[in-house]
């Protein structure tokens, strides 16, 4: 791999603070030319180091989207990326999950504060007694895994591994990213609505948000948008659905449909007023962890954020080891002055999204090929630092 992309784009970008200045580009004309010409600044030279088939970039600014298409779904038929191809979008599923939680709290379905194993009676008894919700949707339960276990293949073999799962950890003392932790909180959000997970996503969030192009299962009607996914190594492949993967990682959504939940996300758009205060609730900081202050799932940083910082938060470190959690109490009410992220990625695909809600300025990547995280991080941090300081896009 050449390091030409990456330690040009590090070296230019981390000599300075995150938007130091506080206006936008220029305004009065037509902003699509100026766009395109940061954002295929940092992109092309991405997808060239890496070897990326295809991305899809969408920018909202002040409420307006703007959709830039590179490449293609799949090497075999050459199909053109569109608005509407659907990738794979891995953990920012875990955003649906944490806003279908929040939603679920809002109309008195649930409480965060709430024992996991008040909501699963085949649990009371067990550690579970004393994880709450909220642990779940922090990754601070004590130290559940990253993965489910490869030996367990349905429910009744779920239920009895969390039965004889002991912590790590006391609840609340660590953070250790887990996709059988949010998972859960999935499954409770879901079962407290009477519904599917699957149902509850599909035919309940999405439609509020008027996400009309996204899914868990894509219907054969719509498999011609569904991009061929690339593992690292360029060898074609796609999600197999496991054992929690729609709750942790299995949605498939296109840039029109993500750029939206963005825009939803910074209150950029008209929804259910109960569903806004859902989405809002999402981005209160709970705990401080290494760099980031963890929502439930998202990861936020005070405004302005130097790249190093946003680096660390999405390092593996904070993937793959266990983090000293300090509870913040009381918790953090959302903030305007911070940047808000979440990083995706399945075998196949890579993704990342960012917003600044006091910029009212966000954005979406979407691969169809797993590429490494800093790379993505670091241009959306640039494109996002272009678009929001005062200087002249040409300089």
């Amino acid at each position: 791999m050449r390091p030409g992309f990456f330690t040009k784009l590090l070296t230019s970008t981390l000599v300075s603070s995150f938007f130091l200045a506080s206006s936008t580009f220029s305004e009065g004309v037509n902003k699509q030319p100026e766009i395109s010409a940061v954002v295929d600044g940092a992109i092309r030279p991405l997808m060239e180091e890496y070897g990326i088939p295809g991305m899809a970039v969408a920018v909202t600014i002040n409420g307006e989207s703007y959709f830039f298409n590179y490449g293609v779904a799949s090497l075999e038929t050459q199909r053109p990326i569109t608005n509407e191809t659907l990738f794979e979008i891995g953990s920012d599923s875990k955003t649906f999950t944490a806003t279908l939680a929040s939603y679920a709290q809002v109309n008195g379905k649930l409480s965060l504060s709430d024992s996991a194993s008040k909501y699963l009676p085949s649990l009371r008894g067990s550690s579970f007694d004393n994880v709450s919700l909220l642990n779940l949707g922090t990754h601070t339960s004590g130290g559940l895994p990253l993965q489910v276990p490869d030996t367990i293949h349905n429910t009744d073999q779920l239920m009895d591994y969390f039965r004889n799962w002991r912590p790590t950890y006391a609840a609340g003392t660590h953070r250790a990213y887990s996709n059988p932790g949010i998972g859960m909180l999935g499954m409770i959000a879901a079962r407290s609505m009477n519904e599917s997970f699957d149902d509850a996503i599909e035919k309940t969030l999405f439609p509020m948000l008027g996400m009309t192009h996204s899914y868990i299962n894509v219907p054969s009607h719509q498999m011609k948008d569904y991009a061929q996914g690339y593992t690292k190594q360029g060898t074609p492949i796609r999600l197999n659905a496991g054992v929690l993967s729609s709750e942790a990682y299995g949605v498939k959504s296109s840039t029109a449909d993500m750029v939206r939940f963005v825009a939803a996300n910074m209150q950029m758009i008209k929804i259910d007023s109960k569903l806004q205060r859902a989405i809002n609730e999402t981005h209160t900081g709970y705990f401080g962890s290494g760099e980031i202050t963890q929502d439930l799932i998202w990861e936020q940083y005070p405004y302005p954020v130097e790249l190093k910082q946003v680096l660390a938060g999405n390092s593996d470190a904070m993937i793959y080891q266990a983090t000293e959690a300090d509870a913040l109490t009381p918790p953090l009410p959302p903030q305007e002055n911070v940047l808000i992220n979440k990083t995706g990625s399945t075998n196949g695909f890579a993704s990342y999204l960012a917003f600044i809600p006091a910029k009212k300025l966000g954005i979406v990547l979407l691969a169809n090929k797993n590429y490494p995280i800093a790379p993505r991080v670091t241009a959306a941090y640039q494109i996002l630092a272009r678009l929001g300081s005062g200087l002249s896009l040409q300089d």
